[in-house]
């Protein structure tokens, strides 16, 4: 077998053998393919984060652990069954029930863009990711016109955009930063989609009260060796730095300004919060978490005035895609779910198999589905349920988020949707943008969000798209 990439075939078991330092001494030739193509080597840290993680959840605890995980093998998902067994010289690994997963869009199954325009277009992106190194959210700083959309790669792994490159000395910063609970920099990285353009990923670490790295705060910006390339073109015409620069472009450059001291003052509030370095006294650690849920409130008030300056732009222009509802209210869905479980709360998605075309934005119609799911786990209480649901019309589709919350008078029901507007300002809560905004996407996209509530009965909020 040369590549799984290229068969369909798959082994019936593959072993390995990873040392306590997470080293991987050993391997069958599957395996070695993906450790290749996630860009290190027999004898390196083992570089399919999935795995990496397993095999140092079993060394940490000492105890078999088994499950099922998904890799990135060229342009599919692969989910494989791990059986991570620890042993005195480290850890022995058995990989089986191997399974290609159905085809997801791609962003090289989009026109390509050549890597000259990409180096010109953009040098900066922002992106999230979860427990599972699962990309939550990705967006540029300052998209151009020939700016590459990532779109397609929410609610996928991290292995799917990029192939992570060792140092110097073989080792790994994202590796290393999670083995101890914390971020990482300078983790230089190959984009799959340009394939020869090289990355470089800084992340902050969000860490719960006992430590555990709950999700991955990104910035990937071009490696240093091509900023040259990308600044030469800028340097040819005007530099848009004075008062005539656009309000939209300005807001893009305030959010990169202000991004790094926020990520730097939650990541040290989380780092003290979490008493990485030792115990200290109690109400410094409440202290700690109040700076960090400040900051990270601070945080999204700035992508969310930055998205409201994109959405009352005179040019903005979403695209018009044929996409499937359904599909994306099962994937906005899962990207709620530790945020939802730690509530207790069950999101009872649309069953797999079920389809419902529209036409849309696919990265929009995401974000405008996470925004209501995200609403309703803030808003629903622990141990409740939200139900999401498709519906398809003559001319329209539609997906309802329905929960059991305190609902909404019908008095406030179109005052909800203004700007800024918080029907409560004294509880936790956004920056009351997000269904502002959310009505403005549905609305450029030719839809609609509307609500059905009343005090003490839930709310079920409907975004409603042209039908495809």
């Amino acid at each position: 077998m040369d590549d799984l990439a290229e068969t369909s075939a798959f082994p019936d078991v593959v072993h390995a053998r990873i040392s306590r330092e997470g080293l991987l001494e050993s391997g069958d030739r599957p395996l070695l393919d993906l450790q290749y193509h996630a860009g290190a080597a027999l004898g390196e840290p083992l570089a399919v984060p999935a795995l990496a993680s397993l095999a140092r959840l079993a060394a940490r605890l000492n105890v078999v652990i088994s499950r099922a995980v998904t890799v990135a093998d060229g342009r599919d998902d692969v989910t494989i069954w791990v059986h991570a067994r620890p042993r005195d010289h480290g850890i022995e690994m058995t990989l089986s029930g191997w399974e290609r997963q159905a085809a997801q869009p791609r962003f090289d199954d989009q026109p390509m863009v050549r890597n000259a325009d990409f180096l010109r277009s953009t040098v900066d992106w922002t992106f999230e990711l979860d427990a599972d190194l699962r990309i939550t959210r990705i967006a540029p700083l300052d998209p151009g016109p020939d700016c590459p959309d990532f779109a397609a790669f929410a609610g996928r792994k991290l292995a799917a955009l990029v192939e992570l490159v060792a140092d110097s000395d073989g080792d790994m910063p994202i590796l290393t930063g999670l083995a101890r609970g914390r971020g990482f920099e300078g983790q230089v990285a190959r984009l799959r989609p340009q394939g020869d353009v090289l990355v470089m990923i800084d992340a902050m670490a969000v860490v719960d009260t006992a430590g555990t790295v709950t999700a991955l705060q990104c910035t990937m910006s071009l490696a240093p060796d091509q900023h040259a390339e990308a600044a030469r073109p800028a340097a040819e015409g005007p530099v848009h730095d004075g008062p005539d620069e656009s309000p939209h472009l300005f807001g893009h450059r305030l959010e990169r300004v202000l991004r790094l001291p926020l990520n730097r003052i939650i990541a040290h509030a989380e780092s003290i919060n979490a008493q990485h370095e030792g115990p200290i006294r109690r109400d410094y650690v409440h202290y700690a978490a109040d700076i960090a849920n400040a900051g990270r409130h601070m945080l999204a008030l700035v992508e969310d005035l930055v998205e409201l300056q994109t959405v009352e732009s005179p040019d903005f222009q979403p695209a018009r895609d044929t996409l499937d509802l359904a599909d994306l209210a099962r994937k906005a869905a899962g990207l709620l779910t530790v945020r939802a479980r730690e509530k207790n709360i069950r999101i009872d998605r649309p069953m797999d198999g079920e389809s419902l075309p529209a036409i849309g934005d696919y990265r929009r119609v995401l974000q405008v589905l996470v925004n209501l799911i995200g609403n309703a786990v803030r808003y629903s209480p622990e141990g409740s349920m939200i139900w999401i649901r498709t519906e398809g019309e003559d001319q329209s589709s539609t997906v309802i988020v329905a929960d059991q919350g305190r609902g909404i008078d019908p008095a406030n029901h179109e005052r909800i949707f203004d700007r800024f507007e918080r029907l409560n300002a004294n509880e936790a809560g956004g920056s009351g943008l997000g269904l502002y905004i959310s009505r403005r996407l549905a609305r450029a996209m030719g839809g609609d969000i509307s609500v059905d509530s009343a005090s003490g009965q839930g709310a079920r909020f409907m975004l409603t798209l042209p039908k495809a």
